[in-house]
This record gives structure tokens, C-alpha cells and sequence, in this order.
């Protein structure tokens, strides 16, 4: 089995604001818990117990995150002073990695339910020094991932950086998790910007080095959007992801999660689907509708809550309708499909 992982947490996650200009990317919370966390403790049911990350974005904030919690794991973290692209970031935790091994990399953001020893299976199998996990993904979103064409052997042929559908050769989409033999690092260049896409892949297919691809058939989410967010929240709702084991409350009109310490009055109304961080405090005669609450948050009597999005810490006083809530600042945005 594999016994180290990566998991790239340096983005800066700009697509994201207003949510990630409060806490790093890989700590924004799905279902009151941070999307890091989820995949840490997935990596841990698969046996594997030593994990590097690459930080540079509110590094200190995921540093002392897991510093202060008890996991069960080794971590280490490096902390980039300029971003060096994917590939880069790797190259880095080289020292991290035990020679003649393979590890896997994953994205710190991502949220899946991958049968880590079936993917690990497919690549020693295929004796590649890389493998690519690949999701299929609808005809109308292949313009939003870069896509990935194999062989009839299930080696890479091609790739399409976001192609139109009118141009695109398949619908696999790379999901930047990566299983890799030590030897990897010997194709990307110390104290470069390198990146996996770019790079480091076009040059093994230049030399002839055949890079295996796995197809999970499960669940797999890249949370770089607000609108991405939003519905990886649903999604773990409707209890999609195998890996996530949420407490919900199912009712008529979707579902909610009602965090620790949290007091709803009686007199609350819930629909559609709803999370409500830990320690919050919900006022008489409110209603809140497919939004969510972080942490610490307080609502006054008598409010309405719609399609929103309440950062932690923040008191609401005046119903508020499609917004995103920081420190008291409201800023008006979209969520698609509700």
C-alpha cells in the first residue's frame, strides 16, 4: 500500500473570496468541517498516516490547524515564500519521500471518495512512472478541466487544456490526484516554476515514458468556486460522498446539519438545504432557506435568511437575500441553481 502522501494546500483561492480572504482554501468548511480535514482523514482509513503539504497562502493558519488538533498523523509542512506551480510544489517535499516508493498527491481543496488501493493497484500495474485519476464529467462542463484522451491501454495519449465540446476528444477530466514513482523528481528542475499539466507530463510523453490513467467512477469535487462550494455542500447532504459521514436532518424540502452548541429556536423554519455551524445562535421567528452558517454566527429575531452565505463571527439583524456576510459587510452574489 501507499504509504505517503501530498496534499497541495498553497493556492491562493481568489475564486473563492469572500470565504477564502477569512481562512485559507483547504480549511473552508464543508459541512462544519474543513475540506483538508475530510481528505486527511480519508488518506488515514487507507493506512496512510505520513502527510507533507506545500503551504503559502495563510500558511501559518493551516499550520496551527493541525498542529493544535490530534489526528493521528504525521504531518510535516513546507512553506513556499513565491508559488512554484504544481510540479514545483512537489519538487520541494522531495526530501519527504522515501526512495524506490511511490506516493500520491492530492489537492488540498478536492473532495472524493477514490478507492485509494484500487487506483494504487492500476498503477503498479501498469509499471508507469505516473498515474492520472480521471472523472468523467458532463458534455457541458468538459470547457471547465483539462481533459485527458488515453490509449486502448489506458496509457495517455493526449491532452486538451479546456476545450470546446465541438473540439474535445474525451470527457476525462484531470482530477490533479496523482500516484507517482519516486523517479518523478528526476524530471522536474529545482527552484522552478513547473507545473504537472504543462510540463512535466508533455515532456514524459516527449521521451516515450508511458503515464497510466484511472478512472474513478465515484465522487470527486474540485471546490474552487462559490458556486462549486455550494453545491459540495449539497452533495454531502444528500450523503453522495462515501468518505463523508454527516449527521443529517432530512425533511420535505431537502436537508440540514445543526452543529455543536448550536441553539435553534422552536420557532425556526429550515428549508431546502441548510448547514448551521457550531455555537450559533438562531433568534425567534426566523427562517432560513438553502443557506449556510459558519461558526459563531448569530441571527436576530424575526429574520429572514435566503441563498446565503454567513461567515463566522457575524451577527444578522435585517433579513438578507442571495449575500455573502463578512465581518458585517454584505456583498451581493449568485448561486446558481437556487
Amino acid at each position: 500500500m501507499i504509504k505517503k502522501a501530498m496534499i497541495m494546500a498553497a493556492g491562493v483561492g481568489s475564486r473563492l473570496e469572500p470565504l477564502s480572504s477569512i481562512v485559507p482554501k483547504p480549511l473552508v468548511p464543508l459541512a462544519n468541517v474543513p475540506a483538508m480535514d475530510i481528505l486527511v482523514n480519508h488518506l488515514k482509513s487507507f493506512g496512510i498516516k505520513d502527510i507533507i503539504a506545500n503551504t503559502y497562502y495563510k500558511a501559518e493558519d493551516i499550520k496551527n490547524h493541525y498542529n493544535q488538533n490530534n489526528y493521528g498523523i504525521n504531518f510535516c509542512f513546507i512553506k513556499e515564500e513565491e508559488l512554484s506551480g504544481t510540479a514545483g510544489g512537489v519538487k520541494k517535499c522531495e526530501f519527504f519521500f522515501d526512495k524506490n516508493e511511490d506516493f500520491i498527491v492530492m489537492s488540498g481543496d478536492g473532495l472524493t471518495d477514490i478507492d485509494i488501493n484500487e487506483a494504487y493497484k492500476s498503477h503498479k500495474n501498469s509499471n508507469a512512472i505516473a498515474t492520472i485519476v480521471l472523472k468523467e464529467v458532463p458534455n457541458d462542463e468538459i470547457h471547465k478541466y483539462g481533459i485527458v484522451v488515453p490509449d486502448t491501454n489506458g496509457y495517455v495519449k493526449s491532452f486538451q487544456e479546456k476545450p470546446q465540446l465541438s473540439e474535445a476528444k474525451s470527457n476525462l477530466a484531470n482530477t490533479g490526484i496523482y500516484i507517482f514513482k519516486y523517479d518523478i523528481f528526476n524530471h522536474i528542475p529545482q527552484n522552478t516554476f513547473y507545473d504537472f499539466a504543462k510540463n512535466v507530463f508533455p515532456s514524459l510523453l516527449k521521451q516515450g515514458l508511458n503515464i497510466n490513467t484511472f478512472i474513478h467512477k465515484g465522487y470527486w469535487s474540485d471546490i474552487g468556486s462559490l458556486n462549486q462550494y455550494h453545491q459540495s455542500n449539497i452533495d454531502i447532504l444528500n450523503n453522495k460522498i462515501k468518505s463523508v459521514k454527516a449527521k443529517t436532518n432530512i425533511t420535505a424540502t431537502g436537508a440540514f446539519i445543526i452543529g455543536n452548541n448550536s441553539v435553534i429556536s422552536g420557532s425556526t423554519s429550515i428549508d431546502g438545504y441548510c448547514l448551521i455551524g457550531n455555537n450559533c445562535s438562531i433568534g425567534k421567528n426566523t427562517k432560513i432557506t438553502n443557506s449556510i452558517l459558519w461558526d459563531n454566527v448569530i441571527i436576530s429575531d424575526d429574520v429572514m435568511i435566503k441563498d446565503s452565505i454567513i461567515l463566522t463571527g457575524t451577527r444578522i439583524e435585517k433579513s438578507i437575500n442571495h449575500q455573502i456576510v463578512s465581518e458585517n459587510q454584505l456583498k451581493e452574489h449568485t448561486i446558481v441553481g437556487v
